[in-house]
């Protein structure tokens, strides 16, 4: 009878233990389908890219330590990939999603399921489409809250809602960008900005799809920013109410309040929000952020309200107009300096100190003379030319016949090269008078090898080759401290002695200040290949990227894993 009952009590507690894990992380399976669906939208309907019908898509939500798999079908007439901005995927760099550089797209008709673990994750992060500009309207949330039985480093909000800033064009976003690749100049700028897909107040035929996102007096919510926008960067602010800022790009912060913030494509930024105004309507909005000189844009606004519940009927029976917040003006690089100044992690963190590699890259845009094959009216950038854009004078080049990590999985020669340059193959004045000698980079398709655990240090400065431009530049399957931002060239001797090793914040997708320059540091401990681009999408169709081909460690668990059996072909 002993023995049964012991047996019995250790049964108890297996089981007990296997409901413990099994709380702690699940398996979650989604379908994404991604499908042609009428949208309509300042006062037209178009036929719109979207997944599952949605636009924006599902908002996935999980807890750090959860499996994702998700099986993406499309059924759209585009080639298709995804990618979820910001997770690690330690490991399964098969799963990252940018088109030719991890995998070959999903085409027409076909099939993939990707699959990856959160991995000491937590906060707010995205998924979007990684194919040509099927982005604009192809991409959704992704949530990660604190494993099962963890909490947040502050007092639990008493809701939570995701903003998606978004970017609207009346045409199809793919033939926009077509005809800019066909004429060599610059892409239609869009017709509108959105809130979680929604033009707002300020638009023709969109008042009544305006978003409401409600709140009470006296209580706390979390807003989850995330700028989703293809080519623009955004300030945001709601109105009367100051923006206490608790995190970004899936990493807290040390809490600081602000009235506005600002985010670049790819970038996200958890601020809570307090009722504590009398009770009404008051706009959130967002408008541009532009800091190349000359370039157009859409200017423009979008709103959503922030609607108190307990605002009397009468008055929330009324038409009444909410009231708008004061936004910076577009060119405010004063106050996204003053933003930037503030991120700082919430505790002294452990940055890289002894550097093996150190990276020199320069960003910017640049200008391809017109082949002789081509016509004038395919040279319409300046004076004749192309747009183009580069890191350390390459303009990147994707393959068409197999993805980097495919070829260098299977060894296939041709595809790419490993001869990135660490520094520009030419130092000049970087942020002055370049001489346009240097304007033309070169195109190709060039790899940078990391050994696996190398401390890389990376200087990213801008150029004022045709403009110079803040540029957020995000690192696939990373993420990085960033330990110095400032203006004009970078100078080791003097603008060493002020990075920030102590409590730097970590980002998976870093401003580079318009003629200015930003240093990273990171451990390469994420085998694979890993794309690093500008993310305002324009840029990168130009060529404003490189990648990094990080080799296996010691081991199963420091090297890549297999390639799945249904990796689409190409």
């Amino acid at each position: 009878m002993k023995v049964f009952k012991k047996g019995l009590m250790y049964l108890v507690i297996l089981f007990a233990l296997i409901m413990v894990s099994t709380a702690v992380a699940k398996i979650q399976y989604h379908d994404f389908v991604v499908q042609a669906t009428p949208v309509k939208r300042l006062c037209k309907t178009r036929s719109t890219i979207t997944v599952n019908g949605q636009y924006p898509g599902p908002t996935l939500e999980v807890n750090d330590g959860d499996t994702l798999v998700i099986s993406v079908v499309n059924r759209a007439r585009y080639n298709v990939t995804i990618h979820w901005h910001g997770i690690r995927q330690v490991r399964t760099g098969w799963a990252d999603g940018p088109e030719f550089i991890t995998q070959c797209p999903i085409q027409p008709g076909g099939i993939y399921t990707y699959r990856f673990t959160i991995e000491g994750q937590e906060g707010t992060l995205w998924w979007h489409a990684h194919s040509s500009w099927l982005r604009a309207t192809v991409y959704g949330a992704l949530i990660i809250y604190p494993r099962q039985g963890s909490t947040y480093p502050f007092a639990e909000p008493k809701r939570e809602t995701p903003i998606l800033l978004g970017e609207w064009w009346n045409a199809n976003p793919i033939d926009v960008v077509n005809e800019a690749t066909r004429t060599g100049g610059a892409p239609n700028i869009s017709d509108a900005y959105t809130i979680n897909g929604q033009p707002g107040d300020l638009y023709s035929c969109s008042s009544s799809e305006t978003i409401i996102v409600p709140i009470d007096t006296g209580e706390t919510n979390l807003l989850r920013v995330i700028n989703a926008a293809l080519n623009q960067e955004l300030f945001f602010a709601v109105a009367s109410h100051e923006l206490i800022v608790v995190g970004a790009d899936a990493s807290y912060l040390k809490p600081f309040t602000t009235s506005v913030i600002m985010l670049g494509p790819g970038q996200t930024t958890d601020v809570l929000i307090t009722g504590d105004q009398p009770p009404g309507r008051y706009y959130m909005a967002a408008q541009p952020y532009q800091s190349a000189q000359g370039a157009p844009f859409d200017n423009t606004t979008t709103t959503a309200i922030l609607d108190y519940i307990s605002a009397p009927c009468p008055f929330r029976g009324t038409p009444s107009t909410p009231v708008m917040p004061t936004l910076p003006a577009f060119n405010d690089t004063a106050t996204v300096t003053a933003f930037t100044q503030n991120l700082r992690s919430p505790d002294n963190v452990s940055v890289p100190t002894d550097i093996d590699e150190s990276l020199f890259f320069t960003v910017g845009l640049g200008l391809f003379n017109c082949p002789p094959n081509l016509s004038s009216d395919q040279c319409q950038g300046p004076n004749g030319t192309r747009f183009a854009s580069s890191m350390n004078n390459m303009s990147f080049v994707l393959p068409s016949t197999y993805s980097i990590l495919q070829a260098y999985h299977q060894g296939i020669p041709g595809v790419f090269t490993t001869d990135f340059p660490a520094v520009p193959p030419v130092a000049f004045d970087y942020t002055g008078n370049v001489s346009q000698s240097l304007w033309q980079p070169v195109p190709g398709t060039k790899v940078y090898e990391l050994e696996y655990g190398s401390n890389v240090q990376i200087v990213l400065q801008d150029t004022s080759i045709v403009s110079g431009e803040n540029h957020p530049i995000h690192l696939h399957g990373y993420n990085f401290y960033v330990i110095a931002v400032g203006f004009g060239n970078f100078d080791p001797a003097t603008h060493t002695k002020k990075f920030n090793l102590v409590d730097p914040p970590m980002r998976n997708t870093v401003g580079v200040p318009v003629n200015g320059w930003a240093v990273i540091r990171f451990l390469a401990d994420n085998p694979g290949v890993w794309i690093m681009h500008c993310h305002l999408d324009v840029h990168i169709t130009w060529g404003l990227a490189m990648a990094f081909l990080v080799k296996d460690g010691v081991g199963g668990l420091q090297s890549l894993e297999s390639p799945p059996e249904d990796l689409p072909p190409c």
